[in-house]
This record gives structure tokens, sequence and C-alpha cells, in this order.
């Protein structure tokens, strides 16, 4: 499609909903693949989770949220508003999600989410998995940007985008309103073109 200014989209429409999410193999076993209605323990944990919680802004009530919230990932691909995976070894149970969030494809960007269940944290699996998604995002589905957003109190998450190839580009003022108010937010890009 072309834009009213006469610009081509980055992406073409159809380019995600065309095809099933793929599953994107990770060194030691581990693999991103799409989230599966038995994994909805792993988001019910997730939720109880304090940190995930508290960074994430993130809750599940039951099983049944959960599930929901697996088929809204799933018409999220379909829409090509939102892609995330479940990160797991071969046969085993979800440890931790990688996603792209606010997916334009017109204009070629995204936003990288992560979070990882404390037994898969200290292991720099949230570092391999936003740089293999990375990978993904920017050379097969063809994106030209992409942000990863964080609390300035998490210095956790500053790490992961630092070592995944993100480049720091400055902290976004009363940006993420938690439970004890707003916080600061640092903001952490990768264009297409940049070395890993």
């Amino acid at each position: 499609m072309i834009s009213s200014a006469g610009i081509p989209d980055v992406v073409p429409a159809g380019r995600m909903a065309d095809r099933d999410q793929p599953g994107l193999d990770l060194p030691g076993g581990v693999r991103l693949r799409p989230w599966r209605a038995e994994d909805a323990d792993a988001l019910v944990a997730a939720g109880q989770d304090p940190a995930i919680r508290w960074w994430n802004l993130f809750t599940v009530a039951d099983r049944a949220d959960a599930r929901s919230r697996i088929d809204r990932m799933h018409e999220r691909w379909r829409a090509e508003t939102g892609a995330v995976w479940a990160l797991a070894r071969p046969d085993g149970p979800a440890v931790g999600l990688v996603g792209l969030n606010d997916i334009d494809l017109a204009g070629g960007s995204a936003e990288l989410v992560y979070w990882l269940l404390p037994e898969a944290r200290g292991s720099g699996l949230a570092v391999t998995a936003t740089r293999r998604l990375s990978r993904w995002a920017l050379d097969d589905l063809g994106l030209h940007r992409l942000r990863l957003c964080h609390a300035t109190a998490n210095p956790a998450s500053c790490r992961v985008a630092r070592e995944a190839g993100f480049t720091f580009e400055g902290t976004q003022r009363s940006a993420l309103l938690h439970a004890d108010g707003w916080h600061d937010q640092h903001l952490h890009a990768r264009v297409a073109g940049d070395p890993e």
C-alpha cells in the first residue's frame, strides 16, 4: 500500500497474517514458540510473581484469564498488531515471554517486551531471546525500528537492552504509572543495519 504522501508501507499488510507464527530456535535447546492453551499455568505464575507484576504491570486472575490472554495473542498475530512467543525447552513448560507490541507494519516499528519466571533468570536467556527476536523482526519480517522501554529503576532490563544491542536514546519523564506513582522510563532502540 502507498500512503497519501506517496511512501510505500515498510512492511506490506499480510506479511504476518498470511502465515503461521514461526518457532525460533535459541542456543541450548530453548525455543521461542507460539503460546499454547496448556501454557496457562505459566501465565498464572507470571501474574503472581512480584517482579513481573511490578515491572511489566502484568496481572492474570486465573487459568481462564490466562487462556483468554493466549487466545488474544493469536488474534493479535492475525490482526498484525502483536507477536508474542513463549520461551520453552522442547516439550517443556513456558519459562518466559518475549514479544512485539504496538506493531506498525506501515511505519516499520514495534516495541519489544519480555519477562522471565524466576527459575529462568540469571541465565542470559532474556538477552539471547531479545537478540533472536530482534533479528527475526528486522531481517525476516522487515521492520525498520524496534524500541525497548523500561523503568529507570530497573537496572536488569537496562543490562538486557545494552547486551542485546539496543542503543540508549534517552529518558522519558514520568512515562509509566506504577502503584507507587509515576516512573521515568529509559528508551533504547535498534534499527535495521545496526551491528549486533
